[in-house]
This record gives C-alpha cells, sequence and structure tokens, in this order.
C-alpha cells in the first residue's frame, strides 16, 4: 500500500489536474474546486476549507462553487451538528460533464442542418455543413451509448 502523499504533492496535483480541465473549457476556479474536491478523503468540503486548500478568496470559492451547483457537479447539504455548508462532489461526475458536452454535440447538429439548408442541394457548402451535421449526430450517438454503458457497467 502506497503511503500518503505530501500536502505538496497533492496541491500540485490539483493544480495539474485543475489545468487538465481548464484546457477542456471548463472554468479555473471550478477546476480546481473540483480538483480539491476530488482528493478530499469523503468527497466533501466547507468553503472556508476551499479557501485554505487552494488559497483562494471566499468570494473566488464562492464563485466557482455556485457555478458547479448550477450545473449540478457538486451538491450542498448540511452534516448534522455542523452549522456550515458542506459541498460534495457528484460521484458521477465526469459522466456528468460528458453527457453536458453531448448535448453541445446535438445542438452543433441542428445547426449544421439547418444552415445546410439554406443552400441549394449537393452545393459544396451544403455538402459541408450536412457532412459536419452527420458527423456530429454520429459522435453523440455513441457518447450517448457510452455513458449509458459506463453507467450500467458501474451500477447494475
Amino acid at each position: 500500500m502506497a503511503e500518503e502523499p505530501s500536502r505538496e504533492a497533492v496541491s500540485q496535483f490539483v493544480e495539474r489536474f485543475a489545468g487538465v480541465l481548464a484546457n477542456s473549457g471548463v472554468p479555473t476556479m471550478s477546476a480546481r474546486v473540483m480538483g480539491a474536491m476530488l482528493v478530499s478523503p469523503d468527497g466533501t468540503l466547507t468553503a472556508a476549507e476551499l479557501a485554505e486548500s487552494l488559497k483562494i478568496s471566499q468570494p473566488a470559492v464562492s464563485g466557482a462553487v455556485r457555478q458547479l451547483l448550477q450545473v449540478s457537479f457538486i451538491s450542498r447539504e448540511r452534516l448534522p451538528g455542523s452549522r456550515k455548508d458542506h459541498y460534495r462532489i457528484r460521484e458521477d461526475v465526469f459522466a456528468a460533464i460528458l453527457e453536458r458536452r453531448n448535448l453541445a454535440l446535438s445542438e452543433w447538429e441542428s445547426t449544421s442542418r439547418s444552415g445546410a439548408a439554406l443552400f441549394p442541394a449537393g452545393s459544396p457548402v451544403a455538402n459541408r455543413l450536412t457532412e459536419a451535421a452527420d458527423f456530429f449526430a454520429f459522435i453523440h450517438a455513441d457518447m450517448d451509448q457510452m455513458i449509458k454503458n459506463w453507467r450500467a457497467d458501474r451500477h447494475p
């Protein structure tokens, strides 16, 4: 069994992980909060704990938490005997992230199809937009099935 990592090693991991999420479109502070919550032993942290561990201000935590709550990546709860809000990372957060991204693919498809309809059938522009729409539809269907398969395998 590996020994517990140092605080510095954990902090470096959180920043690397947040950087990866940020590079894929997750706002930086929200990505950092998600990283910190992932390495929390029970998956919950208070706003004060997040601010302390990430060395950021309470308003920065508040904004990140608000955004993560809005997209249902975390939940707010009160633990028995506590007066503070505790934030818990959603168990299937990465499937949820990909579901949201998959919804975008559906919008890209419909927008591409509506654009293709503006041009004469068979024209280079209509063909290009139709191919884009077909690609987005293909990826959307595969991603949807993969998420369903993942959940079925994880929670039979």
